[in-house]
């Protein structure tokens, strides 16, 4: 049993674990914390497990692109949004969720967890072969030819978002 641990599929079941707890401590961080800064933090944790995640199913340029997108700058975004949230905004409007809302969140997401825990252990798997290299010269052809078109309306979402986010900014603090 030792042995089979310090076998590299051992460690590569080691590093797995690892990175999906580094992922259920930054959304328990992320979810229960009372500090707006403190849960930023903890979504910016979750969001580089799940990173590691993808890296880890041989996908390093989306496990790269959630680092710069979601850890670099959605995290970011957030964080600048609570720094310009007007702190007396939230005072006195703490609402009591009920006696039963806890218990009733765990035993739901309890039940959850166990109803996909049986499913992955009686499903019959099969591999299927990679179809691709998944290198970053064939997705930015792929990008640049067959998919333009949802290449050219992300930049112009993209675009709208970022022209609404100053509007709102000036408007929120001037």
């Amino acid at each position: 049993m030792l042995s089979e641990l310090f076998s590299a599929e051992g460690f590569v079941g080691i590093i797995f674990l690892l990175t999906i707890g580094i992922i259920i401590t930054g959304a328990v961080v992320a979810t229960m914390s009372r500090r707006l800064v403190r849960c930023v933090a903890g979504l910016a944790v979750a969001f580089t497990g799940v990173a590691g995640i993808y890296y880890f199913l041989l996908s390093p340029f989306v496990a790269m692109m959630q680092m710069l997108i979601y850890v670099g700058a959605v995290s970011i975004l957030i964080a600048f949004a609570v720094m310009m949230a007007d702190p007396e905004d939230h005072k006195g409007t703490s609402a009591d969720a009920g006696t039963f809302a806890g218990p009733l969140g765990f035993s739901i997401g309890a039940l959850i967890f166990a109803a996909l825990t049986i499913l992955g252990v009686k499903t019959e798997w099969q591999s299927f072969p990679r179809q691709g290299t998944g290198d970053i010269e064939q997705l930015g052809k792929a990008l640049l030819t067959t998919h333009t078109m949802v290449f050219e309306l992300i930049s112009i979402v993209l675009l709208i978002a970022i022209i609404g986010a100053l509007v709102l900014a000036r408007k929120g603090r001037c």
